[in-house]
C-alpha cells in the first residue's frame, strides 16, 4: 500500500466510481482514473505502478458491468470472446511497437479520427439507435474482429486512451448494434485485454494490490450502476454519453500535446 492520506485515498475511490459508471456506459473510463492514479499516488512513483494499479481495478468494474449486461442485454458472447481473443493479440503487437515509437507522433491522427466521428455521430441521429433487422454476415463478422480485435486491440497497446469508446463505435458500425448492445459486448472484449494487460503488470510487479483492491470496491459499484443506467435509459442516453466522452477524449489529449 503507498503511503497516501485518508483524504487521497477518499478521491481516488470517487474516482474509480465515476470511472466504473463511464465506462460501462459508452467506454473512456480511463481519462478520469488514470490521471487520478497518477496525481494521488506519492511523488516519484514510477508511471508503471499507476498504470498496474489501475487495470487491476478496471478489470474488476469491467467485468462486474459485462455480467450485469449479459444478464439483461442481447449480447452474443461467443463473437464478443472471439474479438477479445484478438484484441489481446493486437493489444500485445501494439506494446511491443510502442516501446520504439513515439506515440505523441499518432495523437494528432487519433484527435482528428475522433473529431470525425464525433461529427458523425452528432449528423446521424439515427446511429446505433436500433439493432439490424437482417442478419449480419459473415464478412462483417470478420472486419469485426479485424478492426474492433486486431486494430483497436493494437492502438490499446500502443497508446491507449479512448479504447473502449473506439470499441464501440466500432462495433455499432460493423455489426449494427444498437449502442446499448455495443457497449455490453465492449465490455467483455475489454475484459480480455485488461486480463492480458495486467498479467504483463502482474509479473513486473508494478501493481499496489491493498489500494486496487480498495479502489476496485468502487469501481465494480460504479460499472454495475452504469450497465443498469444504460440498460433502463436506452441508446439515446448512451448516444449523448458517447459524444461527450469522444470531445472530452479530444480535449485531454490536445492539453497533453500542446499543453499552454
Amino acid at each position: 500500500m503507498p503511503d497516501i492520506s485518508l483524504t487521497t485515498a477518499l478521491v481516488l475511490c470517487a474516482a474509480a466510481l465515476a470511472a466504473g459508471w463511464i465506462d460501462a456506459v459508452v467506454g473512456g473510463g480511463g481519462l478520469l482514473l488514470l490521471p487520478a492514479m497518477l496525481l494521488g499516488l506519492p511523488a516519484g512513483t514510477p508511471a508503471a505502478y499507476a498504470l498496474g494499479t489501475n487495470k487491476a481495478v478496471a478489470i474488476v468494474g469491467t467485468s462486474g458491468a459485462a455480467i450485469t449486461y449479459a444478464r439483461k442485454a442481447p449480447v452474443d458472447v461467443r463473437l464478443a470472446v472471439r474479438i477479445g481473443l484478438a484484441a489481446l493479440a493486437g493489444s500485445t503487437a501494439g506494446a511491443f511497437v510502442a516501446a520504439g515509437l513515439s506515440t505523441e507522433v499518432l495523437k494528432p491522427v487519433v484527435m482528428v479520427v475522433l473529431l470525425a466521428v464525433g461529427t458523425f455521430v452528432i449528423l446521424r441521429p439515427a446511429f446505433g439507435t436500433a439493432p439490424a433487422t437482417t442478419p449480419v454476415s459473415a464478412r462483417r463478422v470478420l472486419a469485426a474482429i479485424g478492426l474492433a480485435g486486431l486494430g483497436i486491440g493494437f492502438y490499446d497497446g500502443l497508446i491507449g486512451p479512448g479504447t473502449g469508446t473506439f470499441l464501440v463505435l466500432a462495433l455499432t458500425a460493423l455489426l449494427h448494434l444498437d449502442l446499448v448492445t455495443a457497449s455490453a459486448t465492449a465490455k467483455i472484449v475489454n475484459c480480455c485485454t485488461n486480463a492480458g494487460a495486467l498479467a504483463t503488470f502482474a509479473w513486473k510487479g508494478t501493481v499496489f494490490w491493498q489500494l486496487a483492491a480498495l479502489m476496485a470496491v468502487f469501481n465494480l459499484a460504479g460499472g454495475m450502476i452504469g450497465a443498469r443506467t444504460a440498460l433502463k435509459k436506452g441508446s439515446g442516453f448512451v448516444r449523448v454519453v458517447l459524444l461527450t466522452v469522444v470531445f472530452a477524449l479530444v480535449a485531454d489529449m490536445a492539453y497533453e500535446q500542446w499543453p499552454a
